[in-house]
């Protein structure tokens, strides 16, 4: 908003500027006309064209920001992506290390048996280990 304020006491300054050279010195009558219409709606659409600009700046980082978070999102799912395709991996050579008749085994094959497959129940017994 601070822009927003030197932008218009800029502007008030130049048109303060403008005004005495613009200003008839016909009658004294005239000098007490306040400042016309046409200049007042100028100043609004200046007003209005600026806040316009500011609101395109605004809408323009949001669309940034937004763009940002989805690449991050993305970035977060390949990497959980990546993480997944480590931890089957290592759930394979676990599993083909494993003795089904040890103490270990047996109790994996309960543990396993609540899962669509040991491979899914390896992967969740290493994540969580």
């Amino acid at each position: 908003m601070d822009s927003i304020d030197k932008l218009l006491a800029e502007l008030k300054t130049e048109y303060k500027e403008e005004q005495p050279k613009q200003q008839p010195k016909s009658t004294t009558a005239k000098s007490f006309i306040p400042a016309s219409p046409k200049s007042a709606s100028f100043m609004d659409n200046l007003l209005a064209e600026v806040q316009s600009d500011f609101a395109e700046i605004d809408a323009a980082e949001e669309l940034k920001r937004q763009q940002e978070l989805e690449q991050e999102r993305i970035r977060q799912e390949q990497l959980k992506a990546k993480q997944l395709e480590a931890l089957k991996v290592q759930a394979k050579e676990w599993l083909a290390k494993i003795d089904p008749f040890s103490p270990e085994g047996l109790w994996f094959e309960r543990f396993a048996e609540s899962y669509p497959s040991k491979l899914e129940a390896a992967i969740e017994y290493l994540r969580n280990n």
